[in-house]
């Protein structure tokens, strides 16, 4: 018998056009004789679909078609089965999935969001938990945990919108102590969106202007000289890993920007980030890259080592993406962030490592299964309900004498 996929894909998040192609990139690739794949819609404003038409990539370039043809659906536990029931009066079953594989960027679905989500509904799904995934999402946690494990990472500081508009000069004072030129990024997003650079007060007000205008939690980090940027995939789980090829990324910038990663073959239309060819773009896997990339032999274990650091220390779960910065003078490797669900699940760099791109969706669904089976395992509840003769006890006024022999 077949396993049930259920593909969840775009949601309310600045990425829904990545996380599309990603999606559909990899439901192409998983093994049709292993699997049923249902693909899952989340659309930008929050409704879920789903229907055999999702698969096709050009319907996105026309909702119309899509909410005429998809059904749109809830994801219910009914009897211990996972079901995709219809929002209509008579909440007919459309489908029913065993486990679900989000591929999804950015916040309110990589983030922590969907995972908590999926894991109160109590369904199966592959990749990182809610923790994993807040930390994933959060360059500002995600820096505090890299730091108290001693890994490797540039000058920062981080503040919230609200501290800057009510008194930047005290903000900016703070930012003077890193050393120019500096990189100014909402703390949520990814694929670069948002991101500047600055050498100056003025360009930095106007780089943190713009960062603004995404989250309410901006980084400032210095910029790493005589940059080399590099890129490492780890698959596994807390308890074993193994690392993918190893790519040096180009740029046609200081840094790598949202149009070097997906819209190398694609039609920019309007405001970047809001519409594009979905149908021409590739996705990560159009970024220019070099594979492998050109490290000596001991920056490249350090690459890996690192790789695998990041990873445990988050807890992460499936596959995961490390980028991180070379200074190619002092030959000095920093941790830049981790990427929970990277774009096209960085397949490019596992075909590159002799994985194929089928076989590495299998491997994540089997981390899935085996994660699942151990969230299950351990005890989440008592038998001893101190409701009992709660009454009896007084009600609330009883409870409190209680305290001392619940401790």
């Amino acid at each position: 018998m077949k396993i049930k996929v259920g593909v969840i894909f775009g949601g309310k998040s600045v990425e829904h056009e990545v996380s599309i192609i990603s999606a559909i990139q990899a439901i192409n690739k998983m093994d049709g004789e292993k699997y049923d794949i249902l693909p899952i819609y989340i659309t930008k404003d929050g409704k879920w679909y789903t229907g055999e038409v999702l698969k096709d990539i050009e319907i996105y370039q026309d909702m119309s078609l899509l909410q005429k043809y998809g059904k749109q659906v809830h994801l219910v536990e009914k009897d211990g089965r996972f079901v995709l029931q219809g929002t209509g009066l008579f909440k007919k079953e459309v489908g029913e999935v065993d486990i679900v594989f989000p591929i999804t960027h950015g916040t309110n679905v990589e983030d922590g969001v969907l995972q908590g989500y999926l894991q109160t509904v109590g369904v199966p799904y592959v990749g990182s938990n809610v923790y994993a995934s807040v930390v994933g999402q959060d360059k500002v946690y995600m820096k505090a945990l890299f730091k108290e494990a001693h890994l490797p990472i540039t000058n920062y500081t981080w503040f919230y919108d609200v501290e800057y508009k009510e008194n930047q000069k005290e903000v900016l004072k703070k930012i003077s102590k890193l050393k120019y030129p500096v990189i100014v990024k909402p703390a949520t997003t990814g694929s670069s969106i948002g991101i500047g650079t600055a050498n100056s007060e003025e360009e930095l007000t106007k780089a943190i202007d713009e960062a603004i205008s995404y989250d309410n939690k901006i980084v400032v980090e210095e910029m790493v000289e005589n940059l080399k940027e590099v890129n490492i995939s780890v698959l596994g789980s807390y308890e074993s890993q193994e690392t993918s090829a190893i790519e040096e990324v180009y740029s046609k910038s200081k840094i790598l920007t949202y149009e070097d990663k997906y819209m190398s073959s694609s039609k920019v239309k309007g405001k970047l980030g809001t519409k594009f060819s979905v149908k021409n773009s590739k996705g990560m896997a159009s970024t220019d890259r070099k594979i492998p990339a050109d490290l000596p032999k001991k920056m490249e274990d350090e690459v890996r080592n690192y790789g695998i650091e990041a990873f445990k220390i988050l807890g992460s779960s499936g596959v995961a993406r490390v980028d991180l910065l070379v200074d190619e003078k002092t030959k000095k490797i920093y941790i830049n962030e981790i990427n929970s669900i990277p774009g096209s699940l960085a397949f490019y760099l596992w075909e590159k490592a002799g994985k194929s791109y089928t076989d590495l969706l299998d491997e994540m669904i089997t981390i899935g299964v085996r994660d699942y089976k151990k969230r299950e395992a351990k005890t989440h509840s008592f038998d001893s309900n101190i409701l009992a003769g709660f009454a009896k006890n007084g009600g609330i006024d009883g409870l409190k004498g209680m305290k001392g022999k619940l401790h």
